[in-house]
């Protein structure tokens, strides 16, 4: 099959197209040949072997060289066979999901845990579908697991044009109305799209200065462009912040009961949740471009340009 593979860490110039052997499901797992998958901002850590949360990413990418040669995290496709303990899919069903830390989505076909998939929503293409798991559960488990959230109790979602930030807006509008979205000038039609009662630009203004206080504030962006500290004014008495920051997730939401830090693994619970209200109309999935898979190197190249309004899929 073809992959597209890296041996070293680096650029996107790591990339190279090769034929490699198809993958093997485990007993519990399912192979599945891939439609679409999503750039990630967990690829860049994997591709460039970064060293986040005290080194403990080194952990997972590896250390010298690359632990996985195959990136590629969500993935939206068909079953081609099954391991023999499998019970909730069969050969010909359309899934979604998510690998976790083994990768392999961006290939012909990929071997994903059973427990990390789902049916896919049937009026979502595969491209859009791609772009769910990776994105969307963050969004829910910020949302709807760490906090209750209540009609009339108002939510601000920084970051809100990207990929866990438009989910996030949706998400939240599920419990309550009242919704702000931050975001900059170019990005505010798709927020108020979304469902956004009010909008910030932030470019014009700051939201910690103007005297607002949240009942929850989701930072959806992470690499600390915001922070408990920052943001606590802002907050009501007992308000919390939420956040996608990986070192926050880890160091820090254990010293505050007003911090909650979400690192969540994608399950076929929560993607079930997700389809049942992407098939309601309730949420949609927003895809700036697509790229196919042997240009994969670009679009990691346009991912790190920043500033996206939703995400960027790979077509396979």
């Amino acid at each position: 099959m073809k992959a597209i593979v890296y041996e070293e860490f680096g650029s996107p110039d790591v990339f190279k197209l090769k034929e490699v052997e198809k993958p093997i499901p485990g007993d519990k797992d399912l192979l599945v040949k891939v439609h679409a998958t999503s750039v990630n901002a967990i690829d860049m850590i994997f591709r460039t072997g970064e060293k986040k949360m005290g080194g403990l990413t080194k952990l997972m990418t590896g250390f010298k060289k690359p632990k996985r040669s195959i990136l590629g995290f969500d993935v939206s496709g068909e079953v081609e066979s099954i391991g023999k303990k499998v019970t909730k899919f069969k050969k010909g069903d359309l899934i979604y999901g998510c690998t976790g830390a083994t990768a392999g989505a961006n290939a012909e076909y990929m071997s994903i845990p059973e427990k990390n998939s789902a049916i896919k929503p049937s009026n979502m293409t595969h491209e859009e579908a791609a772009v769910v798991p990776g994105a969307a559960v963050p969004a829910l488990a910020g949302l709807k697991e760490k906090v209750n959230i209540e009609e009339g109790q108002k939510v601000l979602i920084y970051g809100a044009s990207g990929g866990v930030g438009s989910f996030a807006v949706q998400i939240a509008k599920l419990f309550t109305s009242d919704v702000t979205a931050v975001c900059s000038t170019d990005k505010i039609v798709n927020a108020q799209s979304l469902g956004a009662i009010t909008v910030i630009d932030y470019t014009k203004e700051d939201f910690t200065q103007n005297g607002l206080k949240y009942n929850f504030i989701f930072d959806a962006v992470g690499r600390k462009k915001i922070s408990y500290n920052k943001c606590k004014n802002s907050l009501t008495e007992n308000g919390i912040f939420i956040t996608v920051d990986y070192e926050t997730v880890i160091f820090k939401q254990v010293r505050s009961k007003h911090i909650k830090g979400v690192w969540e693994p994608v399950t076929t619970e929560r993607l079930d949740f997700l389809r049942e209200q992407i098939e309601a109309g309730k949420i949609k999935a927003i895809v700036e471009k697509v790229f196919p898979l042997e240009e994969l190197a670009d679009a990691h190249r346009y991912y790190e340009k920043g500033h996206l309004k939703g995400k960027i899929v790979i077509s396979v």
